[in-house]
């Protein structure tokens, strides 16, 4: 996998990612829409609400030819337990490394309660039955924010019909 970074209206390369369901590959995509979002943390207060929300939307974003893939820094175990306890549907792909954060550059210094640290900017990517990253929403605000993901998703599965 290529280090560099993923710009809008680049194809992406082929990745593969350890991943909740079974092991994630990009190229697996192809043919489908594909939403990534990049959260914080598995079982804190936003990323419950945003993962929850994505669930709740799932089957109407599969109508939309367009498959979910959340991403965090947490373990496996972590993220098979987030899955299981919110009965979340689609997979997550655990990244403790950083590398998938790095390539879509979510990473970012935040300052917490007065520490100041690295961590995950929440942010949400669309990219094409092509694999090319269409469009990008960062700083995300989890209220209101599914809703315009499904629409721009929407939007593009209609432009391939």
């Amino acid at each position: 996998m290529s280090e560099e970074k993923i710009q809008l209206n680049q194809i992406i390369d082929d990745f593969t990612a350890e991943a909740t369901i079974r092991p994630f590959k990009f190229s697996d995509y192809k043919g489908k829409n594909l939403v990534i979002y990049f959260y914080p943390k598995d079982n804190t207060p936003g990323c419950t609400a945003e993962s929850i929300d994505f669930r709740d939307h799932y089957s109407e974003f599969q109508k939309a030819g367009t498959e979910i893939v959340g991403i965090s820094r947490d373990s496996l175990r972590s993220h098979e337990n987030f899955a299981r306890k919110f009965d979340l549907p689609f997979t997550l792909i655990s990244d403790p490394e950083e590398k998938l954060c790095n390539r879509f550059d979510v990473m970012k210094t935040k300052t917490r309660y007065g520490k100041v640290g690295r961590g995950i900017e929440r942010s949400t990517f669309l990219i094409d039955r092509n694999g090319q990253l269409v469009k990008e929403w960062r700083g995300v605000k989890v209220a209101g924010h599914i809703e315009e993901i499904l629409e721009a998703a929407r939007q593009l599965d209609q432009s391939f019909s």
